[in-house]
């Protein structure tokens, strides 16, 4: 049984689009996003440094892109798919639930209204590496950060105000081997959000769903999502709410989940199943010459 899962914001990396646009009609595909939402992705995605792709508003569309394109090359039939924070939206794509356009469309509203948002007050985002989950958390809780992305393996990410981060590097959970600052623009998935949730919705509320055509797994709770209303009612809420990743893995268990691939750019989730998910072959999409390698894992797990 095969997953195919997005990685979310601070995966991307200077250039890390450029070998993708050799692949036939690639950069057709790319051009035709770009004009559509109002972005230059190809120079994002091949030129800019990475502050330029740190900003909330360039790299959530530029992750969905590179991740619809990866599919695509890969020509993937998964038993399931799923998403971290923004590639729910790759997920929901991938899943039939929305078209790309329409998917490059709503990240490119999510983006801004979450960069607008973050601009409010300075915030940030910190992993903590190692500890007992719950110790980690009520600390958290004690020092004003939300656990915004609890990960599984040993990982959590926390969120707040850049005092609060400061605060937190200075003073780690017992058991915290390390904690490490993530190159994102703000507090996501906090109450930082809150007003990015409004603008989203809005967004939404002009797409016209399809119910998932493989199994959806939401990263609010872990659960499978059967409609498509539910999907993008999921999408909106998620934007100031925590990604339960954890939860999520829990599901590719109960599921029998045999293989999972990353799409691009990969590396970040298939660094959690390693750890999470014994057993579980894992590959990531990092350039296309890793196609080949996710196409035999794909022939030998997929539908299985």
């Amino acid at each position: 049984m095969l997953v195919l899962v997005a990685p979310g914001q601070g995966a991307q990396t200077p250039g890390f689009l450029t070998p993708w646009l050799d692949l036939p009609g690639a950069a057709d595909r790319i051009a035709a996003w770009s004009d559509a939402i109002g972005l230059d992705l190809a120079h994002y995605g091949t030129k800019a440094d990475a502050d330029e792709i740190r900003d909330t508003s360039v790299a959530q569309p530029l992750l969905v892109a590179a991740g619809l394109l990866s599919a695509a090359a890969l020509d993937a039939s998964p038993n399931a798919v799923a998403g971290h924070s923004v590639g729910e939206i790759t997920a929901a794509a991938l899943a039939g639930v929305i078209g790309d356009e329409a998917a490059l469309r709503l990240v490119r509203t999510r983006g801004l209204a979450m960069a607008e948002a973050a601009a409010v007050t300075e915030t940030g985002m910190a992993a903590l590496l190692g500890g007992d989950p719950d110790v980690s958390v009520a600390h958290l809780e004690k020092l004003g950060l939300t656990p915004a992305n609890v990960n599984g393996a040993g990982q959590i990410v926390a969120a707040g105000t850049a005092a609060q981060i400061a605060a937190l590097v200075e003073d780690k959970p017992e058991g915290v081997r390390r904690v490490v600052p993530l190159k994102v623009a703000g507090a996501f998935h906090t109450s930082h959000m809150a007003p990015a949730v409004d603008r989203l919705r809005e967004a939404a509320a002009e797409l016209k769903p399809a119910d998932p055509a493989v199994t959806y797994v939401s990263n609010a709770d872990g659960k499978a999502v059967a409609t498509g209303d539910e999907v993008i009612s999921r999408l909106v809420g998620q934007v100031a709410n925590p990604v339960r990743w954890d939860l999520c893995m829990e599901t590719f268990k109960e599921l029998g989940v045999t293989a999972l691939i990353e799409a691009c750019p990969g590396g970040t989730l298939t660094g959690l199943a390693k750890r999470a998910l014994p057993g579980v072959q894992t590959l990531a999409l990092k350039t296309p010459d890793d196609l080949d390698a996710a196409r035999a894992l794909i022939s030998e797990h997929a539908g299985a």
